[in-house]
Protein backbone atom coordinates (compact mmCIF):
# COMPACT_ATOMS: atom_id res chain seq x y z
CA UNK A 1 0.00 0.00 0.00
CA UNK A 2 1.40 3.84 -0.60
CA UNK A 3 1.46 6.16 1.67
CA UNK A 4 -1.89 7.58 1.06
CA UNK A 5 -3.94 4.68 1.79
CA UNK A 6 -2.02 3.70 4.71
CA UNK A 7 -2.57 7.02 6.10
CA UNK A 8 -6.07 7.35 5.09
CA UNK A 9 -6.91 4.01 6.73
CA UNK A 10 -5.08 5.19 9.66
CA UNK A 11 -7.57 8.71 9.45
CA UNK A 12 -10.23 6.17 9.52
CA UNK A 13 -9.31 4.46 12.16
CA UNK A 14 -8.82 7.20 14.95
CA UNK A 15 -12.18 8.80 13.23
CA UNK A 16 -14.01 5.49 14.31
CA UNK A 17 -11.88 4.17 17.21
CA UNK A 18 -12.12 1.36 15.26
CA UNK A 19 -8.59 -0.39 15.05
CA UNK A 20 -8.80 -3.78 14.55
CA UNK A 21 -11.93 -4.62 12.56
CA UNK A 22 -10.37 -4.71 9.22
CA UNK A 23 -13.57 -5.73 7.16
CA UNK A 24 -14.80 -2.24 8.37
CA UNK A 25 -12.01 -0.51 8.18
CA UNK A 26 -11.29 -1.28 4.21
CA UNK A 27 -14.92 -0.47 3.40
CA UNK A 28 -14.96 2.49 5.48
CA UNK A 29 -11.46 4.00 4.10
CA UNK A 30 -12.86 3.37 0.46
CA UNK A 31 -9.99 0.76 -0.46
CA UNK A 32 -10.48 -1.02 -3.80
CA UNK A 33 -10.90 -4.99 -3.42
CA UNK A 34 -7.15 -5.81 -4.30
CA UNK A 35 -5.52 -3.40 -1.59
CA UNK A 36 -8.29 -4.63 0.82
CA UNK A 37 -7.36 -8.11 0.07
CA UNK A 38 -3.79 -7.35 0.87
CA UNK A 39 -4.52 -5.25 4.08
CA UNK A 40 -6.52 -7.89 5.17
CA UNK A 41 -4.49 -10.56 4.95
CA UNK A 42 -1.24 -8.47 5.93
CA UNK A 43 -2.63 -7.01 8.96
CA UNK A 44 -0.49 -9.55 11.15
CA UNK A 45 3.04 -10.44 10.18
CA UNK A 46 4.32 -13.21 12.24
CA UNK A 47 7.35 -12.61 9.65
CA UNK A 48 8.35 -9.11 10.73
CA UNK A 49 7.37 -10.14 14.58
CA UNK A 50 10.15 -12.88 14.58
CA UNK A 51 12.58 -10.24 12.70
CA UNK A 52 12.19 -7.55 15.33
CA UNK A 53 12.63 -10.66 18.41
CA UNK A 54 15.78 -11.40 16.59
CA UNK A 55 17.35 -7.99 16.17
CA UNK A 56 16.71 -6.27 19.79
CA UNK A 57 19.07 -3.40 19.33
CA UNK A 58 16.03 -2.23 17.23
CA UNK A 59 13.16 -0.48 17.70
CA UNK A 60 10.26 1.27 16.85
CA UNK A 61 8.35 4.77 17.76
CA UNK A 62 4.88 5.35 16.67
CA UNK A 63 2.53 8.29 15.96
CA UNK A 64 0.75 7.51 19.44
CA UNK A 65 4.44 8.03 21.32
CA UNK A 66 4.20 11.13 23.41
CA UNK A 67 8.07 11.71 22.22
CA UNK A 68 6.99 11.26 18.35
CA UNK A 69 8.11 14.75 16.94
CA UNK A 70 4.91 17.10 16.69
CA UNK A 71 6.81 19.00 13.11
CA UNK A 72 6.64 15.42 12.03
CA UNK A 73 3.04 14.74 12.84
CA UNK A 74 1.95 17.81 11.32
CA UNK A 75 3.36 16.96 7.73
CA UNK A 76 1.31 15.42 4.94
CA UNK A 77 1.55 11.90 5.23
CA UNK A 78 3.07 11.15 8.44
CA UNK A 79 5.02 8.10 9.00
CA UNK A 80 2.95 6.11 11.31
CA UNK A 81 5.74 4.04 12.57
CA UNK A 82 9.58 4.53 12.56
CA UNK A 83 12.21 1.83 13.22
CA UNK A 84 15.08 3.40 14.59
CA UNK A 85 18.74 2.51 16.08
CA UNK A 86 20.15 4.77 18.58
CA UNK A 87 19.04 7.65 20.18
CA UNK A 88 15.73 7.95 20.60
CA UNK A 89 16.16 11.60 22.81
CA UNK A 90 17.51 13.11 19.37
CA UNK A 91 14.05 13.34 18.24
CA UNK A 92 13.67 16.25 20.71
CA UNK A 93 15.34 19.62 19.91
CA UNK A 94 16.02 21.75 16.91
CA UNK A 95 17.40 20.74 13.75
CA UNK A 96 18.20 21.26 10.47
CA UNK A 97 18.09 18.96 7.46
CA UNK A 98 21.36 19.12 5.20
CA UNK A 99 21.02 17.69 1.40
CA UNK A 100 22.76 17.91 -1.60
CA UNK A 101 24.61 16.07 -4.60
CA UNK A 102 25.27 12.96 -4.26
CA UNK A 103 28.97 13.96 -6.68
CA UNK A 104 29.98 16.15 -4.59
CA UNK A 105 32.83 18.26 -5.26
CA UNK A 106 35.62 19.41 -3.15
CA UNK A 107 33.67 23.43 -3.10
CA UNK A 108 30.49 21.34 -1.31
CA UNK A 109 32.59 19.53 0.80
CA UNK A 110 34.55 22.89 2.15
CA UNK A 111 31.24 24.65 2.17
CA UNK A 112 29.98 22.12 4.89
CA UNK A 113 33.69 22.66 6.70
CA UNK A 114 32.84 26.27 6.36
CA UNK A 115 29.38 26.80 7.39
CA UNK A 116 28.27 23.29 9.67
CA UNK A 117 30.77 23.35 13.08
CA UNK A 118 29.76 26.91 14.42
CA UNK A 119 26.21 25.23 14.03
CA UNK A 120 26.83 21.72 15.59
CA UNK A 121 28.34 24.09 18.67
CA UNK A 122 24.72 25.53 18.97
CA UNK A 123 23.67 21.76 19.82
CA UNK A 124 21.97 21.77 16.75
CA UNK A 125 21.06 18.55 15.47
CA UNK A 126 21.94 17.64 11.54
CA UNK A 127 19.41 15.59 9.79
CA UNK A 128 20.29 14.25 6.49
CA UNK A 129 19.79 11.01 4.27
CA UNK A 130 22.87 8.55 5.27
CA UNK A 131 23.71 8.88 0.95
CA UNK A 132 27.06 9.43 -0.61
CA UNK A 133 28.00 12.64 -0.92
CA UNK A 134 27.07 15.88 0.94
CA UNK A 135 24.36 13.53 3.02
CA UNK A 136 27.43 11.10 4.03
CA UNK A 137 29.94 14.14 4.70
CA UNK A 138 27.88 16.16 6.73
CA UNK A 139 27.08 13.05 9.29
CA UNK A 140 30.81 12.58 9.26
CA UNK A 141 31.78 16.20 10.03
CA UNK A 142 28.82 16.44 12.88
CA UNK A 143 30.36 13.33 14.42
CA UNK A 144 33.93 14.81 13.92
CA UNK A 145 32.89 17.81 16.03
CA UNK A 146 31.01 15.53 18.69
CA UNK A 147 27.34 16.93 17.83
CA UNK A 148 24.26 15.10 17.29
CA UNK A 149 22.86 13.29 13.88
CA UNK A 150 19.77 12.00 12.51
CA UNK A 151 20.28 9.66 9.32
CA UNK A 152 17.09 8.81 8.04
CA UNK A 153 17.33 5.80 5.58
CA UNK A 154 15.43 4.44 2.36
CA UNK A 155 15.72 0.53 3.38
CA UNK A 156 15.38 -1.92 6.13
CA UNK A 157 17.76 -0.90 9.52
CA UNK A 158 19.65 -4.36 9.02
CA UNK A 159 20.56 -3.50 5.51
CA UNK A 160 23.35 -1.25 4.58
CA UNK A 161 23.27 1.30 1.90
CA UNK A 162 25.04 2.75 0.36
CA UNK A 163 27.87 -0.08 0.85
CA UNK A 164 30.56 3.06 1.51
CA UNK A 165 28.80 4.26 4.33
CA UNK A 166 28.71 1.08 6.10
CA UNK A 167 31.24 1.90 8.97
CA UNK A 168 29.71 5.67 9.07
CA UNK A 169 25.96 4.20 9.46
CA UNK A 170 27.25 1.95 12.37
CA UNK A 171 28.82 5.55 13.56
CA UNK A 172 25.54 6.93 14.04
CA UNK A 173 23.49 3.87 15.25
CA UNK A 174 26.30 4.02 18.34
CA UNK A 175 26.31 8.37 18.63
CA UNK A 176 23.35 9.08 16.63
CA UNK A 177 19.92 7.73 15.61
CA UNK A 178 18.76 6.09 12.44
CA UNK A 179 15.52 6.15 11.26
CA UNK A 180 13.31 4.29 8.85
CA UNK A 181 9.39 3.90 7.70
CA UNK A 182 10.25 0.57 6.37
CA UNK A 183 10.72 -2.73 7.64
CA UNK A 184 13.77 -4.70 8.36
CA UNK A 185 15.37 -6.48 4.75
CA UNK A 186 13.55 -4.28 2.96
CA UNK A 187 15.78 -3.10 -0.16
CA UNK A 188 17.34 0.49 -1.15
CA UNK A 189 14.08 1.17 -4.25
CA UNK A 190 13.96 4.01 -6.16
CA UNK A 191 10.59 5.17 -4.98
CA UNK A 192 11.37 4.86 -1.41
CA UNK A 193 14.40 8.14 -1.38
CA UNK A 194 11.73 10.71 -2.54
CA UNK A 195 9.46 9.22 0.40
CA UNK A 196 12.12 9.55 2.87
CA UNK A 197 12.80 12.97 1.62
CA UNK A 198 9.37 14.66 3.39
CA UNK A 199 10.41 12.72 6.81
CA UNK A 200 14.04 14.61 6.54
CA UNK A 201 12.09 18.01 6.03
CA UNK A 202 9.23 17.24 8.56
CA UNK A 203 11.44 16.40 11.30
CA UNK A 204 13.60 19.63 10.48
CA UNK A 205 12.94 23.43 11.29
CA UNK A 206 15.20 24.58 8.05
CA UNK A 207 16.95 23.14 4.94
CA UNK A 208 20.13 23.45 3.54
CA UNK A 209 20.98 22.78 0.70
CA UNK A 210 24.33 22.29 -0.53
CA UNK A 211 25.33 21.41 -3.87
CA UNK A 212 21.89 20.00 -6.11
CA UNK A 213 21.62 19.95 -10.04
CA UNK A 214 18.15 20.93 -11.54
CA UNK A 215 15.35 18.38 -10.81
CA UNK A 216 17.43 16.34 -8.31
CA UNK A 217 16.50 14.45 -5.36
CA UNK A 218 17.79 17.48 -3.31
CA UNK A 219 15.16 20.21 -4.26
CA UNK A 220 12.80 17.53 -4.11
CA UNK A 221 13.33 17.84 0.03
CA UNK A 222 13.73 21.59 -0.92
CA UNK A 223 10.38 21.94 -2.08
CA UNK A 224 8.75 19.81 0.43
CA UNK A 225 10.46 22.20 3.32
CA UNK A 226 8.80 25.04 1.90
CA UNK A 227 5.41 23.04 1.07
CA UNK A 228 5.65 22.45 4.97
CA UNK A 229 6.44 25.72 5.77
CA UNK A 230 9.86 25.55 6.92
CA UNK A 231 12.64 27.75 6.06
CA UNK A 232 15.19 26.79 2.95
CA UNK A 233 18.61 27.90 2.41
CA UNK A 234 21.10 27.31 -0.28
CA UNK A 235 24.84 27.63 -1.02
CA UNK A 236 25.15 29.74 -3.87
CA UNK A 237 27.79 28.74 -6.79
CA UNK A 238 29.09 29.56 -9.93
CA UNK A 239 26.68 30.04 -13.02
CA UNK A 240 29.03 27.60 -14.96
CA UNK A 241 29.04 24.37 -12.61
CA UNK A 242 25.93 22.23 -12.67
CA UNK A 243 26.02 21.49 -9.55
CA UNK A 244 25.20 24.91 -8.54
CA UNK A 245 21.93 25.14 -10.73
CA UNK A 246 20.01 23.91 -8.27
CA UNK A 247 20.92 26.33 -5.20
CA UNK A 248 21.30 28.83 -7.75
CA UNK A 249 17.48 28.70 -8.64
CA UNK A 250 16.55 28.02 -5.14
CA UNK A 251 17.44 31.26 -3.80
CA UNK A 252 16.41 33.37 -7.09
CA UNK A 253 13.25 31.61 -5.91
CA UNK A 254 13.70 33.07 -2.46
CA UNK A 255 15.89 30.78 -0.48
CA UNK A 256 18.31 32.60 1.58
CA UNK A 257 21.99 32.53 0.56
CA UNK A 258 23.75 30.44 3.23
CA UNK A 259 26.53 32.70 2.98
CA UNK A 260 28.40 31.91 6.76
CA UNK A 261 27.39 30.25 9.78
CA UNK A 262 25.53 32.95 11.19
CA UNK A 263 22.92 33.03 8.57
CA UNK A 264 21.84 29.36 9.36
CA UNK A 265 21.85 29.89 13.10
CA UNK A 266 19.87 33.04 12.33
CA UNK A 267 17.41 31.34 10.25
CA UNK A 268 16.37 28.53 13.12
CA UNK A 269 16.34 31.17 15.01
CA UNK A 270 13.71 32.41 13.40
CA UNK A 271 11.33 29.09 12.44
CA UNK A 272 8.51 28.01 14.13
CA UNK A 273 9.34 24.03 14.71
Amino acid sequence: MGLVTKYRLWQTATHYHEFNNRLFLSQEAHLTPKTANYFIQHFVDPELDDLLNQNKEMATITILDPDYPLSLKECFCPPLLLYYQGHRELLAGRKLAVVGARNMTAYGQNALKKLLPEVIDQGITVVSGLARGIDGASHRLTLTHGGKTIAVIGNGLNRIYPHENADLQMAIKKNGLILSEYPLDSRPLPFHFPERNRIIAGLSAACLVVEARQKSGSLITANIAVQENRNVLAVPGSILQPLSKGCNELIAEGARPALTPEDIIEELASCRV
